[in-house]
């Protein structure tokens, strides 16, 4: 019998687990938000990203919301018959869409702005803008790594 097992870390300092933590510390009180919003949070990210960045295409927009493109044309299909997005054929490539945020999904944006702005108002007082900051750009540094595929 082989007594020489590796031990797998304690949960709380296993990454994957912390980050689930962290992230349903952060997510719970933004759930809230949303419900209150009708929105769920795959929808504020889609939202979000289209806020920000402009006309996309879906690829582009599963990409930055991090969704899979299945899951982000049925997302897509529900915020454009909320009247949130609107699409339009690609100007150059008749085979792909464009994709836009309208004044309604702005307009639901800027009518949570000021509780998402409070929600992280919190989140920087409690955990201190400094460790918050380097967090986010140790997270950014994390999710840019390139990762052999082991091939």
């Amino acid at each position: 019998m082989d007594t020489h097992r590796p031990t797998p870390p304690d949960t709380n300092r296993s990454l994957p687990i912390a980050l689930l933590r962290a992230r349903e510390k952060v997510m719970g009180p933004i759930r809230q938000m949303l419900s209150n919003a009708g929105v769920t949070e795959q929808q504020w990210r889609v939202l979000r990203v289209l806020d920000e960045k402009g006309t996309l295409d879906p690829t582009e927009i599963a990409d930055r919301s991090c969704l899979l493109l299945p899951s982000l044309t049925r997302i897509l299909q529900t915020l454009e018959g909320k009247g949130m997005v609107a699409r339009a054929p690609h100007p150059t490539d008749r085979r792909k869409q464009q994709i836009s945020i309208t004044d309604t999904g702005r307009q639901l944006i800027l009518d949570n702005m000021a509780e998402s702005q409070r929600l992280n108002a919190w989140l920087r007082d409690e955990f201190g803008p400094d460790k918050l900051d380097a967090l986010l750009d140790l997270l950014n540094e994390l999710d840019a790594l390139a990762r052999d595929t082991g091939a």
